[in-house]
């Protein structure tokens, strides 16, 4: 490696030279803002004569001797393509408006110093040879004649514009002084002797924060030749990039794929912030042939991981209808064993009815324990490894016995206490999504006439008694009824409907919100005011006979399967934190991250399970307070440890406490290392 001070323009006006952006680099994206500053910068050396120079970061480049027909030097830019191709920018506004000012000797010098190889080919014209897309946008600017508007949209183009509104007759010698004052580090590697991918991670770069798949991007192609790399990149990596996206939301959503992928593949969720660092580690060699392996595996799984994100892209109706719920619910979690479901049904190893199926008991599943209130992290290591569960002769069965068998704050929430918490639930208040899933599910049930409320802004949810009640609410029902009603079912299901005429409809007593002209419950074809219809009156007993109606409705859509489990699933295995009280009890095993330990007491499982934390992520017993709650440390005597044990060869924590007290350590490293699910206990008979 070698790190020179050079000057910009020495730099760009180097001869028979091209600036290659490799296509794994991303996008130019720099903002007006940041444009700005860098032409206020330049305007400002260059108008102060008493600055020799202004430092803008640095420019990493590879240059593997590679030379083209012609004898133009390649240099791969891997870090600085932002700032490189601003300055591009920059010159080319200044040679646009030295044409305007027919200043033909300055539109020469500009051209020929700093934009092309005058006497190359066209491909080898352009000094910096950007990414396919702005490559196209940097020809139409370089053209004598832009009669023609472009029509894509393009920073490249924008950010032009900007400069060239700024950079005028008045101000471009200051400019010019300016751009002739900016010095940089440049940095040249051998890919031979150095590597590129390590020095490029370690950059401190002065540009935009790399997402955790620009850095996969950059890994996966960094290290191959150039021909190699557009062919991973095209047949791979851009079919990836392409259909890993919110199409509505115009968001990638790449980070995302690759994480629920490789949760697929190693049975582990990474840290959001690390999946580059787990794909490294899945991935530790990038030849050309382990590369298409790998991602051809990937591939397989994005065109499902599209539809899951995109529904409107399945063509068959029913698994878009479905695919359209499951998406309000938002259940991201559960796309890992989706993807792999999805691809069976892809491939014929289940028909397009068990599709449905699955897809339906997920929703029960998952809607159930939402009701219930039950942590959302149990879905991470429910889902995680519930594709392994699948017997491939069995499919549905399976499935369904995998999830019923499950117990604890991973369970399939029985019908008395689904029904139970549902009439009690505060459903207004819910994300908008998770509150239109209920309501169009419980409207569209065995419904030839669909009726659809996202996006459609003539159906909003009405309060039946109204959360800003007429006086007369008050009067008609009393004040004991009136105030139960309030306190215990206002924003519950049984008193929530669906309305064309809310506005109307309003805070008037029940009689009158029943008979309204055209707008009424009366008149109204929805199946959640056809009860209402038939009612006088709206009391305690009237919101819980419609709600028993609704109950009934809800067991048929969000069904748990009606299947005997051939094993009874062993009730006294609990999770540590739903655990009774440990004092005076004895273990007969545990189960910690899926493995068994066979240990009877608590004292000893106390130690197992720091060791196991300390092996696994011995950074976070320092950088928190959990070191110092269990007394870590190296030298137990000078601690004053009353009772120390060891869990590796050099540290040592305080067991001087009862089963009570062990307990509560271990939950509490549990629940920082956001392990809640990971251990569960066997009390001994």
């Amino acid at each position: 490696m070698e790190a020179n001070k050079s000057k910009i323009e020495d730099f760009l006006s180097a001869t028979k030279t091209q600036f290659v952006i490799p296509v794994y680099q991303r996008n130019y994206d720099w903002s007006t803002g940041q444009c700005k500053q860098l032409l206020d910068d330049i305007l400002e050396v260059g108008s102060n004569k008493k600055m020799s120079a202004h430092f803008i970061g640095s420019i990493v480049y590879i240059h593997d001797d590679v030379y083209t027909v012609t004898r133009i030097k390649e240099l791969v830019v891997i870090d600085g393509q932002q700032r490189l191709t601003t300055l591009t920018l920059i010159y080319l506004a200044l040679h646009s408006l030295a044409k305007e000012l027919k200043n033909e000797d300055l539109v020469n010098e500009i051209s020929e110093t700093y934009l092309i190889n005058k006497f190359s080919s066209d491909a080898e014209k352009l000094k910096l040879r950007p990414t396919e897309n702005n490559d196209k946008a940097l020809k139409y600017l370089l053209r004598s004649d832009n009669a023609e508007e472009y029509l894509e949209f393009s920073k490249i183009v924008d950010n032009f514009n900007y400069f060239k509104e700024r950079i005028t007759k008045e101000n471009h010698q200051v400019v010019m002084a300016g751009l002739a004052k900016l010095m940089f580090v440049e940095v040249s590697l051998d890919r031979e002797k150095d590597d590129p991918q390590r020095i490029f991670e370690s950059l401190n770069s002065t540009g935009l924060e790399l997402s955790q798949s620009d850095l996969i991007r950059n890994y996966i192609l960094m290290g191959l030749n150039r021909k190699d790399q557009n062919k991973i990149y095209q047949n791979y990596w851009e079919v990836i990039e392409k259909l890993a996206k919110d199409e509505t939301m115009n968001v990638s959503h790449v980070s995302d794929f690759i994480r629920d992928y490789l949760t697929l593949e190693n049975k582990r969720i990474p840290n959001k912030g690390k999946v580059y660092l787990e794909f490294k580690k899945k991935y530790p060699t990038t030849t050309f042939d382990e590369l298409e392996d790998a991602l051809s595996k990937i591939k397989s799984l994005v065109k499902h991981y599209n539809k899951l994100i995109n529904p409107q892209n399945e063509a068959d109706k029913d698994i878009q209808a479905q695919l359209v719920n499951i998406n309000r619910l938002e259940v991201n979690v559960a796309y890992p064993f989706l993807m792999k479901a999805y691809d069976d049904y892809f491939n014929s190893v289940i028909d397009k009815d068990t599709f449905i199926q699955v897809l339906e008991l997920i929703q029960s599943f998952t809607w159930r324990r939402f009701v219930l209130g039950l942590p959302t992290n149990a879905l991470n290591k429910i889902f995680m490894s519930l594709y392994e569960k699948i017997n491939q002769d069995n499919y549905l069965y399976s499935l369904q016995v995998s999830l019923l068998q499950r117990s604890g704050s991973q369970k399939f929430p029985k019908n008395a206490e689904f029904i139970d918490a549902l009439k009690v639930k505060d459903v207004y208040n819910i994300k908008s999504k998770n509150r239109t899933y209920l309501l169009e599910r419980l409207e569209n049930y065995d419904n030839r006439e669909p009726v659809l409320i996202e996006d459609n802004s003539d159906i909003t949810v009405e309060h039946i008694f109204p959360q800003n009640p007429d006086a007369r609410w008050k009067i008609d029902l009393g004040a004991d009824e009136y105030n139960y009603i309030k306190d215990n079912y206002l924003n519950t299901i049984g008193n929530l409907t669906l309305s064309g005429n809310n506005g109307k409809l309003s805070n008037k007593p029940f009689l009158e919100k029943r008979d309204l002209k055209d707008g009424g419950y009366k008149d109204s074809r929805l199946w959640l005011n056809k009860y209402l219809s038939t009612l006088v009156k709206w009391d305690k007993t009237e919101v819980e006979e419609r709600f028993n109606l609704i109950a009934e409705r809800c067991l048929k859509i969000w069904s748990i399967p009606n299947i005997i489990l051939r094993e009874e699933v062993d009730t006294d295995e609990v999770n540590i934190f739903e655990a009774d009280d440990p004092k005076f009890k004895k273990l007969e095993y545990a189960i910690f991250f899926d493995q068994k330990i066979e240990v009877n007491q608590i004292a000893k499982l106390y130690v197992e399970v720091f060791k196991q934390l300390f092996e696994l992520q011995p950074e976070t017993f320092f950088t928190t307070d959990l070191g110092a709650k269990i007394g870590l440390t190296k030298n137990p005597i000078e601690s004053n440890l009353r009772q120390p044990e060891s869990i590796n060869d050099t540290y040592y924590i305080e067991a001087n406490m009862d089963s009570v007290g062990k307990f509560d350590k271990i939950k509490y490293a549990l629940t920082l290392f956001d392990f809640e699910d990971e251990l569960s206990i066997k009390y001994a008979n």
